[in-house]
């Protein structure tokens, strides 16, 4: 009897595991949504996200440092669709997604966010938004109109004024409520946005003081050194300050450099006179 128990236990004790434990179920996993990525870079059709405009626009001022923008859209399909990625057309242009990918179901909606980076631009910019889903692509358009910096209007009494501290330390000009006008908007820009920003005031501007030279009517020859030294280290004893970081003004070398390539084009050089050695008549 005693072996018969044995033998039954040992039996018992073979038998596969779901016959032994009758709560023992198979193990499944939850199903995941895999889109088809075959069509990534095809046009977005119609019919698929709904925008709330494929271009936004709007205005900055001159000292801005960004441009913010944001898209609206909504799933107008009858799936869900999966953004894999958002990207501007130049290094400037950042975009904003939750997450990457982004699954967006039908009838739901979503934003887009995207940020332009103003520094050293100037007028019109248009960017480039390309936003990939796996039914498609679809550009958006970012305008932004960078308006012309605001020149305070002086009094005559406060242009008299400022033109006599000028004369007694022409490095003034960078210095205190001067400086809104002659050092901050040189921040980031360079060539012509550079000389528009910092040297035009003067130069070109409508109340420009008789003793400022009009660089279009110089009487003399000059070359790219020219401007670079003149724009650089200024005119000791006259209202040109010296622009160089090293001399105390805000601009750097390249700055500089770039000023000075723009006004050798912008300014075409008189030619050389001819010296000779013929005699009078």
């Amino acid at each position: 009897m005693i072996c018969g128990m044995v033998v039954a236990v040992f039996a018992a004790t073979n038998l596969p595991a779901a016959e032994t434990d009758p709560t023992n179920t198979a193990i499944t996993t939850t199903p995941v949504f895999v889109p088809d990525m075959s069509h990534v870079n095809d046009p977005l059709p119609d019919g698929v996200l709904a925008w709330n405009g494929l271009m936004q626009e709007t205005n900055a001022a001159a000292d801005q440092p960004e441009a913010h923008f944001v898209f609206n859209f909504t799933n107008v399909s009858s799936g869900n669709v999966v953004i894999v990625d958002a990207h501007g057309s130049c290094s400037c242009t950042a975009t904003e997604l939750p997450s990457k990918p982004w699954t967006v179901p039908t009838g739901t909606n979503g934003q887009i966010g995207a940020t332009v980076n103003l520094a050293g631009k100037t007028g019109m910019q248009i960017k480039t938004v390309t936003v990939t889903t796996d039914k498609g692509k679809k550009d958006l358009y970012l305008r932004i109109n960078i308006l012309p910096p605001v020149i305070p209007t002086l009094t005559d009494a406060e242009r008299a004024r400022d033109l006599e501290i000028a004369k007694a330390d022409r490095q003034s000009v960078f210095k205190g409520d001067c400086a809104t006008c002659h050092a901050h908007p040189a921040e980031g820009k360079y060539g012509k946005a550079l000389y528009d920003a910092v040297c035009a005031i003067c130069h070109e501007g409508e109340h420009r003081a008789a003793i400022v030279p009009d660089l279009h009517s110089l009487k003399r020859s000059t070359n790219d050194e020219f401007w670079r030294t003149w724009t650089a280290h200024g005119k000791a004893g006259s209202l040109m300050p010296a622009f160089a970081t090293a001399d105390g003004g805000p601009l750097n070398d390249m700055q500089i450099a770039t000023i000075a390539a723009y006004l050798n084009i912008e300014i075409p050089s008189l030619p050389v006179p001819v010296i000779t050695n013929a005699p009078a008549k």
